[in-house]
């Protein structure tokens, strides 16, 4: 997302091979999940382990990726390449007890795939809560629980999802993500990208502010370098708490491979030091495929759909494998036709999701913010650390070529698909820049509100990464305030923006309206950091537009 001045490492080349998965098994029909407390822990054997938690994904009205990661000796440690190969037994049940098992099955764990296994389940039944849990060598993980997606044909009454992207393990603790866990009214939740970043040890942010170190302490270059990090991240409490009590639906942005990534390259990576960028793109999406609870496309990439019964679609997109490289600021070039975000096949295969859906929402998963930001006058002392946070030059600010404001071209396509098409209630809910937002969609920003606007976004903010108040150094909420004033007088359709806040979104979906609540924590370099509610919005079913309203859904 921001562009930094990052020393890089001697190059390193890696092969990387096709990521591997999966297992189906039998099933039975299970009753509704009840709550029974927190996950058990995991239970000793002879030797295998289970360091790195479990997890669920994709929910389908029939079925759930499970995932977990073994380490069956004490050398076979992630990115290692050591370790033999171990049988993985799974089970999904009714209940904790695991006395009502519906599906089983088993999957070879072995160094090839960083000794991580998934198993995709089908056969379940519809919008029903499961408990799961794996086993090896006679020892049994975490116990964890997960949900499917209500039937396709089902008048759905209402979804909730957690929202959240942006997570840099150096600049905080993952509190977020434990308040999320705690919560037992969530359908999955929504990870938008940045789930890891690739930076070395105090990189980013600067070593002195730094919380907790990376592993490995380099920048991520090779297929174990980027196993090492998803390991590391994998043993924080907080993630592993989310990933047990929900099913988690995730994309990418660039820094699971290297900030400002696109297809040929990235500003994070220099070709003589680091080595062929094709090479680094294929290892980061091989350990992504391996550490996460997602079902790859046959283009190995992350753009695709779920249902949740009638009342809505999720469109997930990825903007990193296809796009054109970034523009450079005020060259005019954002407007080439031949510059793309979401190369010619994702665009029309959104488009035409988005046309033939006959669910209420169309809610889209969207790494980089599309609704269009423009720049008026700012106070000299904001705007070098703004400009760092968006990613633009320190001379002077126009707009993010890394956002869809970089690639117009597709924007005013797919803008213009859905107003011509009369397509309604399309939310796009986005992460990437550090900050939360509440934005129309408008069909032309320089006459809006006098032009209409045709869809909705909502932004939320980072778990942990550095926004504004973090790259000044001041208390949250001081001198952010001239620079959110300067961009919503310059931007009509930003009905609010909070520059210094970290938290998530908890998005409530009915067939009459679809709402954001924004939470902040308290802190985010205390692992016990408090939450609290801070904002409210919402799009009424039919109106393209957001409103605020006075408190979150119940």
């Amino acid at each position: 997302m921001t562009s930094h001045d990052i020393s890089r490492r001697t190059a390193v080349t890696a092969a990387a091979a096709t990521a591997t998965a999966a297992l189906l098994p039998l099933a039975a029909a299970p009753a509704a999940l009840a709550d029974t407390g927190p996950p058990a822990a995991a239970t000793t054997g002879s030797g295998t382990t289970f360091l790195h938690g479990v997890a669920s994904g994709d929910p389908l009205p029939d079925g759930i990726l499970l995932w977990t990661r073994v380490t069956p000796t004490a050398d076979a440690e992630p990115g290692s390449g050591r370790g033999p190969a171990v049988e993985v037994a799974w089970e999904v049940a009714e209940d904790a007890g695991f006395t009502r098992v519906v599906a089983r099955g088993s999957v070879t764990a072995s160094a090839a795939t960083d000794h991580t296994v998934k198993a995709d389940v089908r056969g379940l039944r519809p919008a029903t809560g499961y408990f799961f849990r794996f086993s090896a060598d006679g020892t049994h993980s975490p116990t964890a629980r997960t949900r499917t997606a209500p039937a396709h044909g089902a008048a759905t009454t209402g979804v909730r999802f957690g929202v959240v992207s942006c997570a840099n393990w150096e600049s905080g603790h993952f509190s977020a993500y434990r308040h999320l866990a705690d919560r037992r009214d969530l359908d999955a939740v929504l990870h938008l990208g940045d789930y890891i970043y690739e930076y070395g040890t105090g990189q980013y942010p600067a070593a002195k502010y730094v919380v907790r170190p990376h592993a490995p302490a380099h920048e991520i270059v090779t297929l174990a370098d980027y196993r090492t990090r998803h390991g590391r991240y994998r043993t924080d409490p907080a993630l592993q708490a989310l990933h047990h009590a929900h099913p988690v639906v995730a994309i990418w942005d660039d820094h699971e491979f290297a900030n400002d990534a696109w297809t040929g390259g990235a500003e994070n990576h220099t070709p003589g030091a680091e080595g062929d960028w094709a090479v680094r793109m294929a290892a980061a999406k091989q350990a992504y495929f391996e550490w996460m609870p997602v079902r790859p496309s046959t283009e190995g990439t992350t753009y695709r759909r779920l249902r949740f019964g009638k009342l809505a679609d999720l469109h997930l997109l990825d903007l990193r494998s296809f796009r054109s490289q970034q523009a450079k600021n005020g060259s005019g070039s954002v407007d080439d036709p031949e510059r793309t975000i979401t190369g010619r096949a994702q665009l029309d295969w959104l488009k035409d999701g988005l046309a033939s859906s006959d669910t209420t929402w169309r809610l889209v998963g969207n790494p980089v913010m599309i609704s269009p930001v423009a720049f008026g006058a700012l106070p000299a002392h904001l705007l070098e650390p703004l400009a760092e946070l968006l990613g633009l030059p320190k001379g002077g600010i126009t707009i993010n070529t890394d956002q869809w404001d970089g690639y117009t071209d597709d924007r005013r396509e797919l803008i213009a698909h859905l107003a011509d098409r009369a397509i309604r209630n399309t939310v796009f809910l986005t992460g990437d820049i550090h900050m939360a937002w509440a934005n129309d969609v408008p069909k032309r920003a320089a006459t809006y509100p006098l032009s209409s606007s045709v869809a909705t976004e909502f932004v939320v903010t980072s778990v942990t990464s550095d926004n504004l108040d973090d790259i000044l150094h001041v208390a949250p909420h001081t001198v952010s305030l001239a620079a959110a004033t300067a961009i919503k007088a310059a931007n009509r359709h930003v009905k609010w923006l909070d520059m210094d806040s970290h938290g998530y979104g908890v998005l409530d979906v009915t067939a009459e309206r679809a709402q954001m609540d924004y939470y902040v924590v308290s802190d985010k370099r205390n692992p016990d950091a408090t939450s609290s509610w801070t904002r409210s919005y919402r799009t009424r079913s039919g109106s393209q537009h957001v409103e605020r309203v006075d408190a979150p859904v119940r």
